[in-house]
């Protein structure tokens, strides 16, 4: 039997941990925290199952590795994925920029005011185009983190809370980092992308998909979580986060809401969270092996989209000696 240490504990490792544990291999989690929580930016993620509507700045890759992501999430969790598509709207004096974003993303239809007030009554009459992208999905990223972690407990894999370094546990097997941001020191050309989110309550408006709005510098998302809960995120910074969330990033998203629908100017902000998102030069992820010591890393903000496609090319890599399609040795 394969034994295999994954150190890290956010998305990648998890899902890198499951796949492993479901194909025979004996794994050990080790991780300096107890469980998933607001020192992972996993833990601020949208939880976006979006592959089409990431194709407006992302590569082909990430639009085709991440199809795989919802049936994975949905079968090897047990979290409850939405599956009630992507609603991107604009302002109606920018039509330029939602033409752009349909012709670099597909599976997409165009969708006119009132279908837009059909498929989400709470935005009313206030768009008059958009783009409906009727196959992705959504889930809650924090309960798909602990779910994922509760099976691999169930399912015997060791987990063990302590601070771990990856090239000395590689000296005793194989060994599987898995730390994102964290592992810059190790990772030369890693880099920190800036992201900058807030959770709202507004039990006030009813939105049932995720909604993208097209604002003039970045697109600014509203997720539902539930219970009248929101995610508001999509503020991208180069550099690494600071504590707190700039005023600039807190006044578009707070507007964007607003522009969606008054009511959320009464809503009561719940959380605000900055993180920095682990990031390559092109924004694609990396696996890199070197003996005993293999890297997956840089799934920048895809961590929930891509990182089952991820864990699926290291269970490749480890147990059939198969070449990652987002090695080094395949990107050059």
């Amino acid at each position: 039997m394969t034994s295999v240490v994954v150190i890290g504990a956010g998305v990648a490792g998890l899902c890198v941990a499951r796949t492993l544990l479901d194909r025979g291999a004996e794994v050990t989690l080790v991780d300096r925290r107890a469980a998933p929580g607001p020192h992972a930016c996993s833990w601020w993620a949208g939880g976006m199952l979006a592959p089409h509507c990431e194709g407006e700045s992302a590569e082909e890759v990430v639009v085709r590795l991440g199809c795989e992501a919802a049936d994975w999430w949905e079968a090897q969790t047990g979290a409850v994925v939405r599956r009630r598509g992507s609603l991107v709207v604009s302002p109606g004096r920018d039509k330029a920029d939602l033409a752009r974003f349909a012709r670099l993303t597909s599976w997409h239809r165009a969708v006119t005011g009132p279908e837009i007030a059909q498929l989400e009554p709470d935005l009313g009459t206030r768009f008059t185009r958009g783009l409906f992208f009727d196959t992705e999905a959504h889930l809650s990223p924090r309960a798909a983190l602990a779910a994922l972690r509760d099976s691999l407990a169930a399912d015997g894999a060791k987990l063990i809370q302590e601070e771990a370094d990856p090239e000395a546990q590689a000296q005793k097997g194989l060994t599987i980092d898995c730390r994102g941001f964290a592992a810059r020191d190790r990772l030369a050309d890693l880099r920190g992308v800036k992201g900058e989110m807030m959770i709202l309550s507004c039990p006030d408006v009813s939105l049932t998909r995720p909604v993208r709005v097209l604002h003039p510098r970045v697109p600014i998302y509203v997720v539902p979580r539930g219970d009248g809960l929101y995610m508001l995120g999509a503020t991208m910074v180069e550099g690494q986060a600071g504590r707190h969330v700039t005023a600039r990033a807190m006044l578009e998203l707070l507007g964007t809401a607003y522009a969606l629908n008054p009511a959320f100017g009464e809503a009561e902000v719940v959380e605000i969270g900055v993180d920095s998102r682990p990031a390559f030069p092109d924004n694609l992820p990396r696996i890199r092996r070197d003996g005993n010591l293999i890297r997956a890393n840089g799934l920048y903000r895809h961590g929930f989209l891509l990182a089952p496609a991820l864990a699926r090319m290291v269970a490749d890599l480890i147990l059939h000696d198969k070449t990652p399609e987002v090695s080094d040795e395949i990107a050059a």
